[in-house]
């Protein structure tokens, strides 16, 4: 990125309180209101993969390591650009810089690619075009208290009060992105729907191996037969498979 207009990005953050706005009784900074008709027919890839976070709940840290999966772990490309250069975040639209939907569509696929928003109100096309969604869930205290001093450090969101203010609207949803309940639960109930692995930032604290395992497993192309095959054709198909390869010597895995 020119070092010229992130320093003018920054001065601007730093100087200027972004007011609020609602879209469908959610608030949102109204800079993303402003565009919401480009959100909204935001056209997405069928190979593009959607990170779905709360705000605060380990965001940076699955983008990095969704990017290195992609990457094969090549860790010297990963460090190419800042994690908001690589991972357009859709919902944002902070001038001089290119909004995350305009910066999106510059990029060649796969692209990954980062959203706060709500599950109704995320753009269609990601559902039309089935995209594969990680969803990284936070316990609302901890995400609570990390929101908190967040807003009182990010000057691009409304100052969040004395704590016991912010306490009172955290728990109405009157915070940008509105209400914790409301997201987790809305996510939560799409996940057997929709192509979304719902993962626990608890979780991934506790054993980062086996989360990060789950999460190179949703998104290798190994076991996705079984989001298309009918139990019908995995029989036939067996019978088929076995009769043309039996006596081959090959052998192929199906799922990890």
């Amino acid at each position: 990125m020119d070092p010229e207009l992130m320093e003018k990005f920054e001065e601007m953050i730093k100087n200027e309180t972004i007011k609020m706005g609602e879209i469908q009784g959610v608030p949102l900074p109204a800079n993303t209101c402003h565009v919401w008709d480009l959100i909204k027919n935001f056209q997405a890839r069928e190979d593009d993969i959607l990170i779905a976070t709360f705000p605060k709940a380990g965001t940076t840290w699955m983008q990095e390591i969704v990017d290195l999966i992609m990457l094969n772990g090549d860790v010297e490309r990963s460090m190419r650009a800042p994690c908001f250069i690589k991972v357009p975040f859709i919902d944002v639209n902070a001038k001089p810089l290119m909004s995350g939907v305009e910066a999106a569509n510059t990029m060649e696929s796969p692209r990954l690619i980062k959203t706060h928003l709500p599950i109704q109100l995320v753009p269609p096309s990601f559902w039309e075009k089935n995209v594969k969604v990680i969803y990284l869930a936070r316990n609302a205290k901890d995400c609570m208290v990390s929101y908190y001093h967040f807003q009182r450090m990010n000057k691009g969101l409304p100052d969040p009060g004395t704590w016991d203010e912010y306490f009172s609207s955290f728990l109405a949803g009157n915070i940008a992105w509105g209400s914790w309940f409301d997201h987790v639960i809305g996510w939560w109930k799409a996940k057997d729907e929709r192509q979304i692995l719902y993962v626990f930032y608890e979780d991934m604290i506790e054993d980062p191996e086996r989360e990060i395992r789950k999460v190179s497993n949703f998104l290798g192309e190994v076991g996705d037969w079984k989001n298309n095959f009918l139990v019908a054709q995995n029989i036939i198909f067996d019978v088929e498979y076995k009769k043309k390869m039996e006596g081959s010597g090959l052998h192929f895995r199906t799922e990890l």
